[in-house]
């Protein structure tokens, strides 16, 4: 585990720099609060470290503050060191954010334990940080498809409506958002006729297809069922609908093939815009408006795409 030590002290500080490699650290030493806070900018910064209290240009208190500001959601570890043995002053350390301290002069021995217990609680942090990870990828994923669920696409659109309104006062070209309602066309015959899991199978292929055909910066989530919502922002409207004639022909190419059947499947595509101008418009409104194309566009065939704009 990284490290770090910042003391003034050229004698104290080597001897910090050669116990703390032997017990296995890798050491990062700085001579001062300035050059300690300047090295926690740069990226793998260290969560372990030994401050000193009396330092030039940043001492190790404005340090802590500093870092308790900054590192708020996953602080490092700071053991501060220092000759002040009175109480206000220790109280004073761990009120700016030290986590430990330590008096000068120190015992090997208790430095040792003391730096041990900062990497046990580092390291607990950051299982608990990786649980909490995983448990959110968890909350926001659809567990057949592996795609976001309609909680995290529809946080998703609300993000990129706040985005678009948020465009209207920059200077620079006005980007369009646009929607699509993806439905899979008679899926309920390919349950009914080759079983469900032969359909949880065309429905993962189904999502894998679709996100073959979209672009980086587009989004798919499953919104129920067998349909999706599809988050497109595009400069013309055009170009949105070129991305859902994509998405048709790249599930209807091919049949996908399920313990030795052929199933064909096609898609079809409601899709709509964002009117950034039209402040009235609620989300509701505009998933609204995706159905009904996609309504319309089951009506005329499906395996196609209808364009349903605010002004229709």
């Amino acid at each position: 585990m990284k490290l770090l030590i910042a003391e003034d002290d050229k004698t104290s500080r080597l001897i910090l720099q050669s116990v703390c490699k032997k017990w296995g650290y890798d050491v990062e030493c700085v001579e001062d609060g300035q050059a300690a806070w300047d090295l926690m900018q740069g990226k793998d910064a260290p969560s372990l470290m030994i401050i000193d209290w009396e330092m030039p240009r940043m001492n190790g208190v404005e340090f802590c503050q500093r870092i308790s500001d900054k590192f708020q959601q996953n602080p490092p570890y700071i053991i501060l060191l220092t000759s002040r043995n009175e109480t206000q002053d220790i109280v004073e350390g761990l009120r700016a954010g030290a986590n430990d301290y330590i008096a000068k002069p120190f015992n090997n021995d208790e430095l040792k334990v003391r730096i041990a217990v900062g990497q046990r609680m580092i390291e607990l942090q950051n299982k608990l940080n990786a649980t909490l990870q995983k448990l959110t990828e968890l909350a926001s994923i659809d567990v057949l498809t592996g795609q976001l669920n309609r909680r995290a696409i529809m946080e998703s659109l609300t993000k990129e409506i706040r985005r678009t309104e948020r465009q209207k006062n920059v200077q620079r070209p006005e980007q369009i958002l646009c929607i699509g309602m993806c439905d899979i066309d008679h899926f309920k015959n390919i349950n009914d006729t080759y079983g469900h899991l032969v359909g949880d199978v065309v429905l993962k292929e189904v999502t894998v297809r679709i996100q073959d055909a979209l672009r980086v910066n587009d989004s798919l989530g499953r919104f129920g069922g067998e349909e999706f919502l599809v988050i497109t922002p595009v400069d013309e409207v055009d170009n949105a609908t070129a991305v859902y004639q994509r998405i048709c022909h790249t599930v209807a190419e091919q049949p996908i093939a399920v313990n030795g059947f052929s199933i064909s499947v096609t898609i079809s595509c409601g899709v709509t815009s964002y009117v950034a101008d039209n402040d009235g418009l609620k989300l509701e409104t505009l998933i609204a408006r995706a159905d009904e194309a996609l309504y319309q566009a089951k009506d005329e065939g499906r395996n196609r795409v209808v364009l349903k704009l605010f002004e229709d």
